[in-house]
């Protein structure tokens, strides 16, 4: 049975990680915590993604259930994003993984130059 639950678990986890393995979507999804966004200020907030990867990544979210997007019709057309429930749902674990990560940083420096060393010493 244990065989059987880890594999389960092991299935969960890679959904999970499919859900957001995307470069930007965790960044997205912090930005969209404070409420709805304009698409220009999301934009602006990632200044190292391109406009043609943000509206893949921001239709990729939409598709996923992560966000929801409203189009204004005026001219020049106004979008905004807003987490669904679904994405508000995940704010918590991704704060949570993040503060796990800045507390593990000193471990995980120490564990990659130990590595490089053995690295370099078999080469």
């Amino acid at each position: 049975m244990e065989r059987k639950d880890a594999a389960v678990r092991a299935l969960q986890s890679r959904d999970a990680v499919e859900l957001l393995s995307s470069k930007w979507r965790i960044s997205i999804l912090h930005i969209l915590d404070a409420g709805r966004v304009r698409s220009a200020a999301i934009q602006r907030a990632l200044k190292n993604v391109s406009p043609k990867v943000l509206t893949q990544t921001l239709r990729g979210m939409e598709r996923d259930g992560l966000i929801s997007r409203k189009v204004y019709p005026v001219v020049p057309p106004r979008v905004e994003y807003q987490l669904t429930e679904m994405g508000r749902s995940v704010i918590l674990p991704l704060r949570n993984l993040c503060h796990w990560a800045e507390a593990h940083v000193k471990e995980r420096d120490r564990a990659r130059r130990d590595f490089d060393a053995r690295e370099e010493a078999e080469d």
